[in-house]
């Protein structure tokens, strides 16, 4: 036998480091439990009870997963990673708020070559922040140290949630009728979508690349701050609305942008027209088509354009509901209608 003894630490993983962020994340981790959480952290499952939640006749449980693509890269790049957690939050509750559902609870995965503690901390920070906002329990996650499958420096990030409606609550969008109208809900620029072709034109072309910390005129701030805005959140403005209003589908826009995120929420025999001259777009959106030579129709299908939200009402409330949500600190838009068609968007 070989009088060299190699450990887990020389083959790249650092137990103690782990241990090390799990202290030091735990307090972040407990400010979001709610009354509904059993267990506490460092669980091998986590566990949620049903028994408080009295007010569901017919209660119907909603999950989605999803990550946060290549925001990564500029967190990296930028040195800052306490808001990626926050986008990674916010962008599942609205994929889940789109069928009406209110977030229970969230469990996250985060995988890395070299465990950084600082950096987990700091993405921990951003989700729990996102799930206290959203009155989310972050119920558990894992944090994986695998040398050899990433590059120094970077991880991976991803999130599933669990919601809850009422089952004759649930918004499918089969209500949606030719003479309905659009409102769409601002976003706070690229969310979570289209970073691969952002990155590329603004901080991969070569000598026309920008620096991750130059000042844009044109927006006003670094590229660092807008390219890391966080992904907005919806649900405590909308949430309130389906209380009162017949809201009949509603799309949150995503990868895929317009063209494919509104017909998933469309009857079969429904299109959509939507308006251009109806919001404004904001400049980050302008700067990458016109630096990077974009088509038009691939902006709309690959960022959200500067609308995050969408939902489709009948034309006799929408007025007021899009003065609701301006009330309550949105910037909301009549964008446009639903029309007779074959589940398709019309941008004019």
């Amino acid at each position: 036998m070989t009088e060299d003894r190699i450990t887990y630490r020389d083959a790249g993983v650092d137990i103690d480091a782990a241990n090390e962020a799990v202290m030091r994340m735990r307090e972040h981790i407990r400010s979001t439990f709610t009354p509904g959480v059993l267990t506490d952290v460092g669980s091998f499952g986590g566990m949620f009870s049903l028994a408080g939640l009295s007010n569901y006749q017919n209660p119907v449980l909603v999950s989605s997963i999803d990550g946060v693509g290549t925001k990564l890269k500029v967190a990296v790049m930028a040195g800052k990673h306490d808001t990626i957690g926050k986008d990674l939050v916010n962008h599942c509750v609205n994929d889940i708020l789109v069928q009406g559902a209110r977030p229970l609870f969230f469990l996250d995965y985060f995988a890395t070559g070299k465990l950084a503690p600082q950096v987990v901390v700091d993405v921990v920070k951003g989700l729990s922040e996102g799930c206290r906002e959203s009155g989310c329990a972050l119920i558990g996650g894992e944090t994986a140290e695998m040398p050899g499958l990433y590059a120094y420096g970077d991880y991976d990030l991803a999130g599933a949630i669990v919601g809850i409606v009422d089952r004759d609550r649930i918004v499918n969008g089969s209500s949606v009728e030719p003479g309905d109208t659009v409102i769409g809900i601002a976003s706070s620029g690229l969310h979570t979508n289209g970073y691969s072709l952002a990155r590329r034109i603004l901080l991969e072309a070569g000598d026309r690349s920008y620096n991750i910390f130059d000042h844009i005129p044109s927006i006003g701030r670094t590229l660092a701050e807008e390219l890391l805005a966080p992904h907005r959140c919806y649900a405590p403005t909308v949430l309130p609305l389906l209380e009162e209003f017949d809201i009949k589908a509603m799309a949150h826009i995503t990868g895929g942008g317009f063209y494919d995120n509104i017909p998933r929420v469309l009857p079969a025999n429904c299109s959509v027209t939507i308006e251009r001259r109806t919001w404004p777009i904001p400049p980050i959106f302008h700067l990458i088509q016109e630096r990077g030579g974009v088509p038009e129709p691939e902006m709309y299908r690959t960022f959200n354009m500067g609308v995050g939200f969408i939902l489709i009402v009948s034309a006799d409330q929408a007025p007021l509901i899009a003065h609701r949500l301006n009330e309550a600190g949105e910037s909301a838009y009549i964008l446009g209608n639903v029309h007779r068609g074959v589940q398709e968007v019309d941008i004019v």
